[in-house]
C-alpha cells in the first residue's frame, strides 16, 4: 500500500511536469520543499519548478519505502518522497547519484 502510494504520487508529479502543469507540481511537492523552491527561485512555486528544467520520465522503475520516507527511481531522474497527513509528497527531484557522496537535486526542502 505504501509503495503504490509513492508510485502514485511520483506518477502524478512527473506527469503534472511533462504537461507543463508546474501548480500542479506544485502542490505535490512536501511544504518545505516548496518554501525552499520560492526563496531560491524568489518568485512563486509554478513559475520557479518552471525555470529548474527538471528531467520528465515517463516511466518509473523502482520504489522503495523506508518507513515515512521513499525513493522513487524514474528514466533519468529520483524522487525523494514523505508520508504526510495528507499522502505523499516530494521533498526532493531532479536528483543525480554521486557515488558514495549524497544525492545531488535540482529541488530540494531546506
Amino acid at each position: 500500500m505504501r509503495v503504490d502510494g509513492a508510485r502514485d504520487a511520483a506518477r502524478a508529479f512527473e506527469q503534472a511536469l511533462s504537461l507543463r502543469d508546474y501548480t500542479g507540481a506544485c502542490r505535490l511537492l512536501a511544504p518545505a520543499t516548496r518554501a525552499q523552491l520560492e526563496q531560491d527561485g524568489k518568485q512563486a512555486c509554478a513559475r520557479a519548478l518552471g525555470s529548474e528544467e527538471l528531467p520528465v520520465s515517463a516511466a518509473l522503475g523502482a520504489t522503495e519505502v523506508y518507513g515515512r520516507m521513499a525513493l522513487v527511481r524514474a528514466e533519468g531522474d529520483t524522487l525523494f518522497l514523505s508520508l504526510f497527513t495528507g499522502g505523499w509528497r516530494v521533498v526532493a527531484a531532479g536528483c543525480t547519484p554521486r557515488g558514495g557522496a549524497p544525492y545531488q537535486c535540482l529541488v530540494k526542502g531546506g
